[in-house]
């Protein structure tokens, strides 16, 4: 006589099973499954903003031109801040490939709302000397009134940064400022400029303007540089040389690029921090699934003896409750990409982004999902199949 063998169960035929244990219990399932999902959402929408926001700073960039350049003063071998000679601005408007030139200068004063403001309450605002040719390089735009000109900038006028202007709580031209003693006559505020958001915050006034009022002794501290796109490298190499001849090595050169991977840095250890917080989530959505999957196994230890005395094998018991959990983490991952793709999706149409969302993303979330699903339910689907049929079928 042949000895028995238990009947096989397939794929197939676990899914079947785990769904008709999910099916006896819909509320439960609902809501472990949402703790899942809101972790699950949280970090799809963290990844996507973020996503979205760079590609929008990148569009930003393309549309106004990556070949901007800009040569800073460096460090002498003492340690001190290096000075770009009077001629520098000329001297590198003499490179071949360079399209367009200006610069700036920072002036040791301080710019107040008027002459009754106690000294260094100064809103952390900078002064700095314009070209009049400074806002057509880097791209800036007029908000309200008028860029220097040859006229205005040897008059003591000054036009604000838009940062400047909310800090100041000035929004129309024609108000004066004191500044470096005198009173200076605001007649433009700019838009925020990308390519050099250092002039946002602050009070520019004209470079003739700064030489007659404020002792300015014409030392460029900043010079921007627009080359030809395809000509970039070249010129970013012979810029130092040209701009301080005697002493190249304490010219700084860099790029927009430059600023923007460094911003990003900085961006990226907040976007570390709140993938975290998803993670988190997403764990205690974990935890909630092996919870209610526990419960599962005490209430059904009826069913679980039954289908142990007609010959389901502890294989087979822990492959149902694993099958179970798995489900139950799928549906609240699946769940949890479609609403971060919305938040997302619906995020960067508000701000009038590109909506980006990385395949990677998705698919590390789904990941993550079904792996914490099957550690979740790998405890109660073992305990399951540990019960015997007696100890199961006699259990009040």
């Amino acid at each position: 006589m042949s000895s028995l063998r238990p009947a096989r169960v397939g794929p197939a035929d676990l899914v079947r099973l785990g769904g008709s244990g999910l099916r006896t219990r819909p509320v439960r399932v609902v809501l472990s499954a949402l703790g899942i999902a809101i972790g699950v959402a949280a970090m799809l929408a963290i990844v996507g903003i973020s996503v979205s926001s760079k590609a929008e700073v990148n569009r930003r960039l393309d549309r106004l031109g990556t070949n901007l350049l800009r040569v800073a003063p460096g460090e002498t071998l003492g340690g001190d801040r290096s000075v770009l000679p009077e001629a520098s601005v000329g001297m590198v408007s003499r490179i071949g490939p360079v399209t367009s030139v200006s610069a700036t200068a920072t002036l040791p004063h301080k710019v107040y709302r008027n002459d009754h403001i106690a000294v260094g309450h100064s809103s952390s605002l900078a002064v700095l000397a314009a070209r009049p040719d400074l806002l057509s390089t880097v791209g800036g735009t007029v908000h309200t009134g008028v860029w220097f000109n040859a006229a205005t900038e040897r008059y003591p006028t000054v036009v604000l940064g838009a940062v400047a202007a909310q800090r100041l709580d000035v929004r129309t031209p024609g108000v004066r400022l004191w500044l470096g003693g005198a009173w200076f006559a605001i007649v433009g505020v700019l838009d925020p400029v990308p390519l050099a958001p250092e002039l946002d915050s602050a009070a520019l006034v004209g470079w003739a303007s700064a030489g007659q009022y404020l002792a300015f002794d014409g030392h460029p501290s900043t010079i921007y540089v627009r080359a030809v796109e395809a000509q970039v490298p070249s010129v970013r190499s012979v810029l130092a040389a040209t701009a301080n001849p005697e002493r190249p090595g304490e010219v700084q050169v860099s790029r927009p690029s430059d600023a923007l991977a460094a911003r990003y840095a900085t961006n990226s250890t907040l976007t570390g921090l709140l993938l975290g917080l998803g993670g988190v989530a997403l764990l205690v959505g974990g935890v909630g699934v092996g919870n209610t999957m526990v419960i599962s196994v005490l209430e059904r230890r009826a069913e679980i003896g039954l289908r142990r005395s007609l010959g389901a094998t502890r294989a087979q018991i822990r492959g149902q409750f694993v099958t179970e959990s798995l489900l139950m983490s799928a549906l609240g991952g699946a769940a949890g990409t479609v609403l971060g793709t919305l938040i997302t999706g619906g995020y960067a149409l508000a701000r009038g982004w590109p909506a980006v969302l990385p395949a990677w993303a998705s698919l590390t979330a789904v990941a993550a999902t079904l792996v914490i699903g099957g550690l979740a339910g790998l405890y109660p689907a073992i305990r399951a199949s540990r019960l015997s049929p007696t100890e199961a079928l006699t259990a009040p």
